[in-house]
C-alpha cells in the first residue's frame, strides 16, 4: 500500500511521456492542423465531454478563454435538450471521449455535420497506430475519431487505477493535450502578458498585473508646485497630500521632485535659510519615473532596486499623470 501513490504518479507520468513522444512524432501533423483550425475559428471553440471527460473539457474551455481563445463548455445531455443551439456555423467543436463511443456525444454528430462545424476529437482508441489513408484503417477507429476532421490520440497503456477502471491516466493525458493546444494557440496568436492581465483583473494575480494608472494618485490627490513656489508652501503641499513627495511642474511638464529626504538634507545644510529658497533651488532634476501603462509588479521591482518609496508617473511626452507610492502597492498583496 505504501507504494500506491508513487505507482499512480509513475503510471500517469509514463502516459504523459508517451503523449509527448507522439506530439514530437506520429501526431505532430495532426496537432498542428488542429492548432491551425482553432486559430482560424471565426466563432468559439465548443468543448464537450461526458463524465470525467466532461470535467476535463470544462477545464480546457477555461484555459482557452484565459489565453485569448473564446470557448465554452457544452454539456452533451443538456445539448440534446435545447443547448445545442449554442453551436453555430463558424464554431469549432472539440469533443472528448476516452472510448470514442460515448452515446451522448455521438448523438450530437448529426447536428454538428449539418451545421458544417469542424470537429476535433480527443480519444484513447490508439489512433496513432493507424493511418488515415484507407477506409479499412478509418473504420478501425472509434466512431467519434472516424467522424472527426482531426483525431488526436490520448491513448494510454493502462489506467493508474488498480482495477484499471477509473479514468486516471486517460484524463491526465486529455488535460495535458488540452493545455498543449491552448498554449500553442496563444503563442500563434501572439498572446502577451498585457493580454493575460486584461483577462485576469481579479484575485492576487490580477492585482500583480494591475496597471500603474489604476493605482496612482492623480487629480487633486497629486502634490504639485511650481518652480517659483517658496519652500514654506512646498512643505505645506507635501504635508497636505501626505505622500512624502511633491512634483515640480511647468504647466503639466515635469521639472523635478522634492522628497522628505531632500527636505531633511536641505535643512541640515542650510538651516532656517532653506525657507527662503524656491522649489527649483531644491528639487531633484532627474526624478525616477514610470509609464502609466506599466504593471504594478514592474513598479515594485523598480522601487526595490532603487530603494525608493515613490515613482512619478509620466506619459511619453513627459507630462505628469500621477504619483505611485509604495503604500499603494500594499493593497495588491505584493508587499
Amino acid at each position: 500500500m505504501k507504494h500506491v501513490g508513487e505507482n499512480v504518479v509513475r503510471i500517469e507520468a509514463e502516459a504523459l511521456r508517451a503523449l509527448a513522444d507522439r506530439l514530437a512524432g506520429s501526431m505532430a501533423a495532426d496537432f498542428h492542423r488542429a492548432v491551425d483550425l482553432l486559430f482560424n475559428c471565426q466563432g468559439r471553440v465548443v468543448v464537450t465531454g461526458m463524465g470525467k471527460s466532461g470535467i476535463i473539457a470544462r477545464k480546457i474551455a477555461a484555459t482557452l478563454n484565459s489565453t485569448g481563445s473564446p470557448a465554452l463548455y457544452l454539456h452533451p445531455v443538456e445539448a440534446l435538450h435545447g443547448d445545442l443551439g449554442m453551436v453555430v456555423r463558424g464554431d469549432v467543436v472539440l469533443a472528448l471521449s476516452a472510448s470514442g463511443e460515448t452515446e451522448e456525444i455521438l448523438r450530437l454528430l448529426a447536428t454538428i455535420k449539418r451545421l458544417q462545424v469542424p470537429l476535433i476529437s480527443m480519444t484513447c482508441d490508439d489512433v496513432a497506430e493507424r493511418t488515415t489513408s484507407t477506409t479499412a484503417d478509418k473504420s478501425a477507429r472509434s466512431t467519434l475519431a472516424a467522424a472527426a476532421e482531426i483525431a488526436l490520440d490520448c491513448s494510454i497503456s493502462k489506467e493508474a487505477c488498480s482495477l484499471g477502471l477509473a479514468p486516471t491516466a486517460s484524463t491526465t493525458t486529455m488535460l495535458a493535450l488540452g493545455d498543449a493546444l491552448a498554449v500553442a494557440l496563444s503563442e500563434k496568436r501572439g498572446f502577451k502578458e498585457e493580454d493575460f492581465a486584461n483577462l485576469h483583473p481579479g484575485g492576487k494575480l490580477g492585482k500583480r498585473l494591475a496597471r500603474v494608472e489604476s493605482l496612482m494618485h492623480s487629480g487633486d490627490a497629486l502634490p504639485t508646485v511650481l518652480a517659483t513656489t517658496k519652500m514654506p508652501d512646498v512643505i505645506y503641499e507635501m504635508s497636505r497630500k501626505k505622500l512624502g513627495v511633491t512634483t515640480v511642474v511647468e504647466g503639466d511638464k515635469l521639472l523635478g521632485v522634492i522628497s522628505d529626504g531632500d527636505l531633511r538634507r536641505l535643512l541640515e545644510h542650510r538651516g532656517k535659510d532653506a525657507l527662503d529658497l524656491t522649489a527649483q533651488d531644491c528639487m531633484n532634476r532627474i526624478p525616477k519615473t514610470i509609464d502609466p501603462q506599466e504593471f504594478a509588479a514592474t513598479a515594485l521591482a523598480r522601487m526595490e532596486e532603487m530603494k525608493i518609496t515613490s515613482l512619478v508617473v509620466v506619459d511619453g511626452n513627459h507630462r505628469v499623470r500621477g504619483i505611485l507610492h509604495l503604500h499603494d502597492l500594499w493593497g495588491t498583496e505584493m508587499v
